[in-house]
């Protein structure tokens, strides 16, 4: 657990309230590279020792729209929730981010990504926090030189069985991280 990120209630100075997954909810896209927020929910839910965890602190789900149209969802669910854009934490795929990686991070533009997007503009800001999972795979040389794929060339494609592996070992990651992290903070300090 070499990169292990802080427990979420760490990092964010707070619990989140809210944790919301981003995909696309019709079954043909089910395990695609844009469903990747989906599929990090259904695992840490799965997990009794994340969930009880996660599940204290926040409200854990999926968005119920497809992900470009996650704004109003998003802003939806904050306002019946009373939450504010900073205690909302986002999960979604990152295609400028290689796969096996991840980051968190907090009031950053969308960088194309058109379901961010769509919550930027329904929440009118940026600054709420946000998981990334890297669905990337770098430049392929081609007779002309190396080239990038685009995110619309990767996003809507079936995850193979090797990134699925990875996908499942980040999750695992995160998932150890928020239980030893969580539960050394609470552990008595012996003197």
């Amino acid at each position: 657990m070499k990169n292990c990120i802080k427990p979420i209630a760490v990092t964010l100075r707070g619990k989140p309230k809210l944790i919301i997954g981003l995909g696309n909810p019709d079954k043909e896209y089910e395990k695609t590279y844009h469903n990747v927020g989906f599929l990090f929910i259904d695992y840490i839910t799965k997990n009794p020792q994340t969930a009880s965890i996660l599940n204290s602190q926040s409200l854990i789900l999926k968005s119920k729209v497809y992900m470009n149209e996650s704004g109003g969802f998003v802003k939806k669910t904050a306002k019946q929730n009373n939450a504010k854009p900073e205690e909302l934490l986002i999960i979604h795929d990152d295609s400028d981010i290689k796969m096996g990686e991840y980051k968190l991070s907090f009031g950053r533009s969308s960088a194309g990504h058109r379901g961010v997007q769509s919550v930027i503009d329904s929440l009118k800001t940026k600054n709420f926090w946000r998981f990334r999972i890297g669905i990337g795979h770098g430049p392929t040389r081609t007779p002309h030189g190396l080239v990038r794929k685009k995110a619309s060339e990767i996003v809507l494609k079936k995850i193979s069985k090797a990134d699925m592996e990875t996908l499942n070992k980040i999750f695992k990651e995160f998932a150890l991280c928020q239980v030893v992290k969580t539960r050394h903070k609470l552990a008595p300090q012996k003197k």
